[in-house]
This record gives structure tokens, sequence and C-alpha cells, in this order.
């Protein structure tokens, strides 16, 4: 107990002492940590305005559609405890104020059904010649009661606007009729003159839906035993259509899905990314803490000890940024769902499971442990005589670098040398700005195409903002974290670098010259990885993302050149106006001090 007590108030008194840089360490930890809770919880939080709509309007547990005397039988059927319909239902074509779609009609009765009567949220129910649209379709078509409209050319007045538990809000609506719907990008080529493109939902009247033609039936069940709705669909006739509540969720949630996805994928590249941070941070410590290591041997630590001081430092703070990500993932999921006119209710704040906290507690401390053996096990090899003497670690010289480099003019000739002083650092500098420029190459292509023509998509505008929203999130957190690695590296620089840039500028070069040093250092691996985040890094990315979601990257256009350009451009400039900062305070130090 005195052993860990002694671990921990050392560890806890050090990272007192260096208040700077344990805000960056938990601030890279914190990004990974709270994007990754924002996709493991965002459908839990997506799925809680369904169930409130199912409880509002009596949703059914299975809904079946086909020829109104087979459904007859159907309401018979053992397990089946309550039922309405059969209703009938017609395709027609929907006109609002210059716009059209496709719509599949249900004719009901006035009076309210004791399974799925849909709630309404404006207006009044069906009457002769009042229409009420399901609330999606009416908001993406800005439709409100009292407004004219025409279904297959004649003329109705919107009734009311009403939410329903029985079918997913639009677009991703049932087909109900026989003659088949299509939905996304279509071309108009070969397909069937009755095939229904991305209907809405609407409700009339029995008598106004027969006058449009019907041709089909749909019956809403409530079972004896809910749970045993997929047994029951798949006991039933293959001569007709049924789907369970459950297939309507996951189809509400759909959204949410590929919000998570995304949310999913950008918490790994910042995983990486935070990786990359600790252990830049950790590296740097080290070498500020070489005569602290000497010191705790020399009193009678042993490697041991030295190791679980510190290795307790970056495990205390991946276990604060665990519990702040969770919290604040949790906590913004409702944020990133958006509030859907087809459903009743918020996302609210979703519980975290178990599960969900284990994970992004053991992700958490991976990163911490895995950016932070290898500087700890190479401190505690070091001798106490020569941690506590603490002298500059001798470069490694390659013969042809510096046959290359003396040709170079004398800022170039030592970012050269300075970068190639810790090959491992600049592999990771690199790194850093490949993950940034492949997060960023495919935003581009991803914002793209949710901003191209709706149909190609599929998706309402609505649902475009939200996955927009949740890009948006991604790439604030994305190029924040590598600002922040940016500053980080080149600080760890700028320390590990201070006896040789001392010793350079007594031999004649001015502090300008070793500023400029130092930040160009930083930027040649920035071009690197600029070029390297674009080919083969995010075609990569692109490609994965599309294998994951099964989505179809042919209708998806790459950047353009110029686009490429600027953000390559970008990056350089970014990272020189951030390295110069570091890099000009190392260079104010006095040569006599540092040496």
């Amino acid at each position: 107990m005195g052993l860990l007590l002694l671990v921990c108030r050392l560890a806890a008194r050090d990272l007192r002492r260096r208040g700077v840089e344990t805000a960056l360490l938990l601030l890279a930890v914190l990004a990974a940590t709270t994007t990754l809770t924002l996709g493991l919880v965002l459908r839990d939080a997506a799925a809680d305005p369904y169930q409130t709509t199912r409880e509002a309007t009596r949703g059914p547990d299975v809904v079946a559609f086909a020829d109104a005397a087979e459904l007859e039988k159907l309401t018979t059927a053992a397990g089946v405890a309550e039922h309405s319909g059969p209703f009938p239902v017609a395709g027609a074509k929907f006109q609002a104020f210059g716009r059209t779609s496709d719509v599949q009609a249900i004719g009901r009765d006035a009076a309210p059904a004791t399974v799925d009567q849909p709630a309404l949220t404006d207006g009044d129910w069906v009457s002769d010649g009042g229409v009420v649209l399901e609330a999606s379709f009416a908001a993406a078509y800005r439709v409100k009661a009292g407004d004219p409209i025409a279904l297959n050319g004649r003329s109705f007045r919107v009734a009311g606007v009403a939410v329903t538990a029985a079918m997913a809000p639009y677009p991703a609506s049932t087909c109900l009729v026989p003659t088949g719907c299509v939905s996304g990008a279509v071309t108009g080529k070969q397909l069937p003159p009755d095939l229904l493109k991305t209907p809405g939902l609407i409700w009339l009247t029995r008598a106004d839906v027969q006058r449009l033609g019907a041709v089909t039936a749909v019956l809403n069940l409530r079972l004896d035993e809910p749970g045993g709705a997929q047994a029951f669909v798949e006991s039933r006739s293959e001569r007709m259509g049924l789907t369970t509540s459950s297939e309507i969720l996951a189809e509400a949630t759909e959204l949410a899905r590929d919000s998570q996805i995304l949310l999913l994928i950008g918490a790994w590249l910042l995983a990486l990314l935070a990786a990359a941070s600790l252990a830049v941070l950790v590296g740097g410590r080290m070498a500020d803490q070489t005569r602290r290591v000497g010191l705790l041997k020399a009193v009678g630590g042993t490697p041991g000890l030295v190791a679980a001081v510190l290795l307790a430092e970056f495990v205390l703070v991946s276990l604060v940024a665990a519990a702040a990500g969770l919290a604040l993932g949790a906590l913004t999921a409702p944020l990133l769902t958006g509030d859907s006119a087809g459903l009743i209710g918020s996302a609210g704040t979703p519980s975290l499971t178990p599960a969900t906290v284990a994970v992004v507690i053991a992700v958490a401390l991976a990163v911490a442990v895995a950016a932070t053996v290898v500087p700890t096990l190479r401190a505690v090899r070091s001798s106490t005589v020569s941690a506590l003497t603490d002298a500059p670690r001798p470069p490694r010289r390659v013969g042809w670098l510096i046959a290359v480099s003396a040709r170079l003019p004398v800022t170039l000739l030592l970012a050269v040398r300075l970068a190639a002083r810790r090959p491992r650092r600049l592999a990771l500098a690199v790194l850093v700005v490949a993950i940034t420029v492949s997060g960023v190459y495919v935003a581009l292509i991803l914002d793209g195409f949710l901003t191209s023509d709706p149909q190609a998509t599929g998706y309402v505008e609505s649902q475009v903002a939200v996955l927009r929203r949740v890009l948006g999130v991604w790439m604030i957190i994305l190029l924040a974290l590598a600002a922040v690695n940016a500053v980080v590296i080149a600080w760890a620089t700028v320390l590990d670098n201070r006896h040789a840039s001392a010793l350079t500028r007594a031999l004649g070069a001015t502090p300008g010259e070793v500023s400029a040093a130092l930040a160009a250092a930083q930027v040649l691996p920035a071009v690197a990885g600029a070029i390297l985040g674009v080919f083969p890094g995010g075609v990569a990315l692109f490609a994965a993302i599309m294998a994951i979601t099964g989505g179809d990257g042919d209708r998806a256009t790459a950047p353009s050149l110029w686009q490429l350009a600027a953000v390559a451009l970008a990056t350089v400039v970014v990272v020189a106006g951030l390295t110069a900062i570091p890099a000009r305070l190392g260079g104010r130090r006095t040569v006599s001090e540092t040496l």
C-alpha cells in the first residue's frame, strides 16, 4: 500500500509541475474517447423517439400487406391479439407548390383504430377531401395543415400532419404496393411505369383511396407475444408481405447507423493521432526527465518503481480522459441524431452500457500503454550515472545524408539534419499529417456527395444536415488534434535538440537561422505526409468506408486537383505557422544557459 501511495504521489506531483503538457495529453486522449463514445451510443439514442412514437400510436408488432381477402384470413390467425384493417392502399402522384412526388395512400376510418392510430402533430384526422401527411414527408415538401395539394390531378386539402410507428419516417418508407418502389438515384431507363420512386406516406378516407384506384391492402397486428413477431412472420404465407416492428426500428434508425459508422471510423483515426501525440509527448518528457530518473535510482528506487512512476502518469491521464469522453459522448449523441419530424420526442441522453464503458476505457489505456512502454523501458534501462549527467544523445550519422545536406543553404542543412536525428519521430510526424489529410480527403468526397442531387443520396434535406453535422464534428476534432500534434512534435524537437542548437549558435549560426531550421524540420515531413495522405491514404480510407457500409463508391466524385492542391498547401502553411512559435521560443534561450 505504501509503495502504491508513493507511486501515485510522485506521478501526481509531476503532472502538476507540467500543467501544459498534462493538458495536451488529456486533450489528445479525450478527443478519441469522446468520438468513440459517440459512435457506440448513437443508435441507442436514436431508438428512443421510435419507442415513444410506438407507445403514443399503439404501434403494431407486425404489418402485413397483400390482397384484402388474404389479409382477412390473417386477422383470426393464432397468436393475433388485436388488429386494425385491412385498409386499402393506392399509389398516386403527389403535387404541392410546384413539386411532385410519388406517394402511397392508405384509406382509413374516421374513428380511431385500436392498433396503429397515427398521432396528429398538426391539424385534424382524415375527412372527405382532406388528406393527412406523414410528418417527415410533410417536412421534406414544406406542407402544413390547410395547404392545397393534388393527387393524380384531383384537388385535396391537407387536413393534418401525423406520425406513425407502423412505417419508418420518409424517405425510408416500406413499399406496400405490388408494383414495387425504388429509392435513391433513378435513371428512368427500363423502369416499370407503375414503379413508385421514393414514395411518401399519406392517409385519406377509404372512399377517396378507392377513387384513386386501390391496388392492395395493409393490416396492422398486435400479437399475444410481441417477442415472437419474427417467428410469426416466418410461418406465414409467402403470398403476402410482412414486416416486424424490429425491422421498422432498424429502418427508422438507418440515419443514426450511417452517422455511427462515420464516427467510429473517425474515432479510430483519432485514436491513431492520440497514440502518435502521446508517443511524442512521452519521448519529450522522458528527455526532460532524464535527471529525475537518475535521482530516483540514486536514492534507491528500483527499475520497476521508476517504470511504475512514469507509466502511472499517463495511465492516470488516460483514465480521466476516458471518464470525460464517456460523459461528453453520451451528452452530445442526441445532438447528432437530429430531431426527426417523423417521430415523437427527442433522442434524450442514452444510458452507457457496461460494454461501452469497458471498450472506451480499454482503448484509452491501450493508447496510453502502447505509446509509453518503449520510452519508459529505454529510460529505465539507462545507467544512474548517465541519467544524472543528462548528456545529449549523440546524433546518428548517415554518410549520404551528410553529403547531400552539405550543399544546402544553412537553414535547410540544419533542418535536414535535425529531422534525421530522430527517424522515429520523423515517421510519426509524417504519419500524423497523412492521417489528417486522409480524413480531409474522405470528408471532401462525402460532403460533395451529400450536397449533390438529393435523389442520388437517398436522403432528404434534414438527414443531409445531420450527416454533414457529423462530418463537421469529425473534422473539427481531427484538425484540432492534428494541430496539437504539430505543436507537440515541434516542442519535443526543440527540447531534444537544445544542446545541438546551442552548439550550432556557438559556431556562428544566428538565432533566426536556428529557429527557421527547427520550423523547417517540421515542414519537410508535412510535405511528405500531405502527399501520402491523398494516395494511398485517402483512397484506401474511402475504399474501406465503402466496404464497411456497403456503399457504391462509383456515385461519389473524388476531390478536384485544385482542392487537393489547396489541402496540401494549407497543410504545409498551417504546420509552418504552428511550429514557428515553439521554434522561436527555443531559439531565444541563451547559449551559455543551455550548454
